[in-house]
C-alpha cells in the first residue's frame, strides 16, 4: 500500500475510533502507520518548544533514563537533559538567541517502527527572522537520530543524538567532531 493511502487509512481509523460507538480492528501494518504519524507529530511538537525559554518543557518528551547527546555533550536522565536546555537558553551564540523569531524546519524523516520501539532520523534547519523587512536567514542545520519507546501509549525519546553541521554554538566547539555516517548500530 502506498504511503499516502496508508496515511489516509490511518486517519480514517483514528477518526472512527474517536467516536465511542465504533470499534475498529487495527492490524499491525495500520498500527505501524499510526505510530509513525504519532512519532513525527511528537518530534515536530518538541521542536516547537525550542527558543521558548522553558527548559523543563522538554521533560515530557524523554524517558526517565534517556540519553541525550548534542554535539558530543552527553546527558543522562531528565535532570541532566533539562540542564543542557537551560545552558542553551543562556548561550548568547545559540541560534535561538540571535534576535527575532526563530523556527526549526524538519525534513527527510526516516521512521521505522518495531512494536513499542522505533528509530527516527531527521534533518533540521534553524531559520531566524531578525527583521520584518529582511529575508529569513539560515542559521543552523544538522541531523538527529532517535531511539524511541512507547510508554503508556505515548512515544518518548530513549536516546537522541543531535549533530550540527553548521551554526554550532561556541560552547559546543570543544566536544564537536564530524559524525557523517552516524548509526546506533555502531554504538552496540
Amino acid at each position: 500500500m502506498k504511503t499516502t493511502a496508508k496515511i489516509i487509512a490511518a486517519a480514517s481509523v483514528l477518526s472512527l475510533t474517536a467516536c465511542n460507538n465504533v470499534e475498529v480492528e487495527i492490524d499491525s501494518e495500520m498500527q505501524e502507520t499510526i505510530d509513525r504519524i504519532a512519532i513525527e507529530d511528537m518530534v515536530t511538537e518538541y521542536y516547537v518548544h525550542l527558543g521558548g525559554g522553558d527548559a523543563s518543557a522538554f521533560d515530557e518528551y524523554f524517558t526517565e533514563d534517556a540519553i541525550f547527546d548534542v554535539n558530543g555533550i552527553v546527558a543522562t536522565g531528565r535532570e541532566e537533559i533539562e540542564a543542557i536546555y537551560a545552558g542553551i537558553g543562556e548561550d548568547e551564540t545559540s541560534a535561538s538567541n540571535q534576535g527575532g523569531p526563530f523556527h526549526m524546519i524538519l525534513s527527510n524523516p526516516v521512521i521505522e517502527v518495531n512494536g513499542d520501539t522505533a528509530t527516527a532520523q531527521f534533518i533540521w534547519t534553524g531559520i531566524g527572522n531578525p527583521e520584518i523587512g529582511e529575508p529569513p536567514v539560515l542559521i543552523e542545520q544538522g541531523r538527529e537520530y532517535d531511539k524511541l519507546v512507547k510508554v503508556d501509549g505515548s512515544w518518548k525519546f530513549a536516546h537522541r543524538v543531535v549533530i550540527a553541521e553548521s551554526g554550532l554554538p561556541m560552547n559546543q566547539y570543544p566536544t564537536w567532531e564530524p559524525r557523517l555516517d552516524f548509526s546506533f548500530d555502531d554504538m552496540e
